[in-house]
């Protein structure tokens, strides 16, 4: 609640002898009137405890049973069912406590320079990527595919350029498993599926497979 003080002049009492506020906050109620003192300079005032953020409406009742409005009152507003104006005062609204701002501790020494410290790049892995897939040619499957990537052949151009011979010494290399393999139509297919001649690949691949 705040206290707001409601003053009247000493010249409106005009014959009357003393004046009660009333309005919303008490009803309307006479017997809850509240009755204004005289100041020290003549003036009449009275303190109310008031809702903040609320608007209230009043008057003063002088003794003589004359109603008068605050001389001062922040507005006035028309009330139809006694066509009379009635003063308006609106209660400032409290302002919000903020909470004070959390002070953050300061880090320790070592522990700020642990966190200043640059890290350590990570070793990236080695991309296994080929430019082509390879594994589109006859003879190729993904193992193959990797060690001739290792060995820098990732493309049909690549493979394509590559002789028998080399491509025989890369599989003898990589092991007895894939000395099996011949290599000999690899460049023919690669240059086939590197120039986008497709359905001449696919024919040359049928004849590989029923060759077998």
């Amino acid at each position: 609640m705040k206290k707001i003080k409601f003053t009247l002049p000493a010249e409106a009492l005009g014959s009357a002898t003393s004046v009660v506020l009333l309005g919303d906050f008490n009803d309307w109620n006479l017997d809850k009137g509240i009755e204004l003192s005289v100041q020290a300079d003549g003036s009449l005032a009275a303190s109310v405890a008031l809702e903040p953020g609320k608007t209230y409406e009043y008057r003063f009742l002088l003794s003589n049973g004359t109603w008068i409005n605050d001389w001062n009152a922040q507005q006035y507003v028309h009330n139809q069912v006694f066509g009379v104006e009635n003063s308006v005062i609106t209660v400032p609204a409290a302002a919000s406590k903020k909470a004070p701002a959390k002070t953050e501790k300061a880090a320790p020494a070592k522990a700020a320079a642990k966190k200043a410290a640059p890290s350590k790049p990570k070793k990236e892995k080695a991309a296994v990527a080929l430019s082509d897939d390879l594994t589109k040619i006859e003879g190729i499957g993904n193992k193959i595919a990797k060690i001739l990537l290792a060995e820098g052949i990732d493309s049909f151009a690549a493979l394509g350029k590559a002789t028998s011979k080399k491509l025989k010494g890369i599989l003898e290399k990589a092991g007895s498993d894939f000395q099996m393999h011949n290599p000999a139509s690899w460049p023919k297919q690669a240059k086939l599926a590197a120039a986008g001649k497709w359905d001449e690949l696919a024919a040359l691949q049928q004849k590989l497979v029923a060759g077998k």
